[in-house]
Order: structure tokens, then sequence, then C-alpha cells
């Protein structure tokens, strides 16, 4: 929860949450969230699906992206992945490509 808050905080702009029904990702203060948030989406997969799941193979790119590297600090290996991550927003045509390799379609707001 504090993660989904802390991006939106970050990149300032609407966030779409794939979510699987693993019960921590459904609490109470998690449906709190979803309903007092505007600005998210959610998506909701059965309860264990990594094959649907197009974070899965997002982080799979950013650590390809990290191989072979070693960091003398954490907050080095932070910046970086950030870097990563953001480098994304501005590549649909990949971000569409983890979607389009789930089967899945995006057609309905899920309700939480």
């Amino acid at each position: 929860m504090a993660l989904v808050d802390g991006m939106h905080q970050l990149v300032k702009a609407p966030i779409v949450l794939v979510r699987d029904r693993l019960n921590t990702h459904i609490s109470h203060a998690m449906r709190e969230l979803v309903a007092e948030g505007a600005w998210l989406t959610v998506f909701l997969l059965p309860a264990y699906t990594p094959d649907l799941n197009p974070v899965e193979e997002m982080w799979a790119y950013v650590k390809r992206s990290l191989a072979n590297l070693a960091f003398v600090a954490l907050d080095r290996l932070e910046v970086l992945v950030r870097n990563r991550l953001k480098r994304l927003q501005y590549r649909p045509d990949i971000l569409d490509g983890f979607m389009a390799g789930t089967g899945l379609a995006l057609d309905h707001r899920a309700s939480p």
C-alpha cells in the first residue's frame, strides 16, 4: 500500500495496479486506498498467476538491465532502478508488450 501511494507521489500521475488476490493485497487498508484514489485503477488477477501478471515481465526486464553490475551501496542501486523505471514510462510500446504477453485485455475496471 505504501509502495503504491509512494509511486503516485513520485510520478504525480495516475497508476494502474494489476494485483492478485493474496490476502495482504486485499486488506481493509488497501480497499480504502482504492476507494479513495481516483488516480488508481485496479485490475484483479486470480490468487496465483505469475504468467498473467505483466509486472513479473516488467521486473524481469529491469533486472536484465542490471545484470553483471556490482553496487557499493544500496542507494546507488535504488537510483539505477528508479532510472530504469522512469525510462519505461516513456516506452509505451514496451509496456504494451508486457500486457500483451499475458493475453489479457484492458477493457473494464475490476472492483476491489
